[in-house]
């Protein structure tokens, strides 16, 4: 605004002054409500995470004992707009092993931002079609239910670790497909994907590593990845592929892996990869990471993923 344009504002007649006034503060406050992303919300407390959430542990989604889900309901992320989005996320352990409790770092910096999460169990030790399954099941119980939690499950984002990051990305591509044997209630929509360490691609190839591992625990698991005897055919593996459902309708995918993961090869990733979209999709690979993230690349991580997360938002 030049000088002469601040004279004629102070020579206008005093009501009209004030309304001029009052629409540019109301046009200030509205610019402000509309830049509230997750990267300017300052991290939450303990004590302040403690007074946003109701927290409903250990829900029953199904009849299986560990069909459990533990739901943080915030009082701010219905304030977030866009940005309101349910968090859903999966644990890893080889769909054998581990629970909801056990990663809990996973979650913990979408409860500082003040999100809706979800932590899920899913049944174990009896392969990955069963535990796949659960995510579908998991969602529709939350739609079934949702007079009770008031999520917004048109805004949801499917993330893992490891076997977790797997179940989330099949269940994230495939819900715009029709051949997937699993199907969402009306009103379900996954809108974004974010894997930690999830197999994308080379279920065989995985599943020889844990077979033929020499450590007995992951030999069992290995052979419990699917039901039949000795390996699985190729042609059956790709039905649990994340990349047999990848195209361009899907929501963007965040995917982190590092270089010197002994359970999941980096060469599983390469196709994934080469069919992501730029300026949709987002990759992190460390060439020294390790299958699990260590401290300091899991705070960078979720720096970008909270930037990805904006990103889906402004679309």
């Amino acid at each position: 605004m030049t000088n002469n344009d601040n004279s004629r504002l102070i020579n206008l007649h005093p009501t009209m002054k004030h309304l001029k006034l009052n629409a540019f503060v109301i046009c200030l406050l509205l610019l402000a409500s509309c830049s509230k992303t997750l990267t300017s919300i300052l991290d939450k407390s303990a004590e302040q995470i403690a007074n946003t959430y109701e927290i409903r542990k250990n829900v029953s989604y199904g009849r299986d004992a560990e069909q459990k889900l533990d739901i943080y309901i915030s009082k701010d992320a219905s304030s977030y707009g866009k940005n309101n989005f349910t968090i859903v996320f999966l644990h890893g352990g080889a769909y054998y092993a581990s629970d909801k409790s056990a990663e809990e770092r996973y979650i913990e910096p979408y409860l500082k931002k003040g999100l809706n999460v979800v932590n899920m169990n899913y049944r174990l030790k009896r392969g990955i079609s069963v535990a796949t399954t659960d995510l579908t099941n998991a969602l529709n119980f939350l739609k079934t239910n949702n007079t009770e939690y008031g999520l917004d499950l048109d805004n949801i984002i499917v993330t893992g670790f490891s076997a977790g990051a797997h179940i989330a990305t099949i269940v994230g591509l495939a819900q715009n497909n029709a051949d997937y044997p699993d199907t969402l209630m009306e009103g379900i929509r996954i809108t974004g994907i974010v894997n930690f360490s999830g197999p994308v691609d080379g279920l065989d190839v995985v599943e020889k590593i844990f077979v033929d591992h020499e450590n007995a625990l992951w030999s069992k698991a290995g052979r419990a990845l699917f039901p039949s005897e000795g390996y699985e055919q190729k042609e059956r593996i790709a039905v649990y592929e994340p990349i047999t459902y990848l195209d361009k309708h899907d929501p963007p995918v965040f995917l982190w892996h590092g270089g010197e993961d002994n359970q999941i090869p980096p060469e599983t990733f390469v196709e994934f990869n080469r069919n992501l979209i730029e300026g949709k999709d987002r990759v992190i690979y460390l060439p020294e990471a390790r299958h699990s993230p260590t401290q300091e690349e899991l705070e960078h991580a979720y720096i970008e993923i909270f930037r990805f997360l904006d990103g889906l938002a402004q679309k």
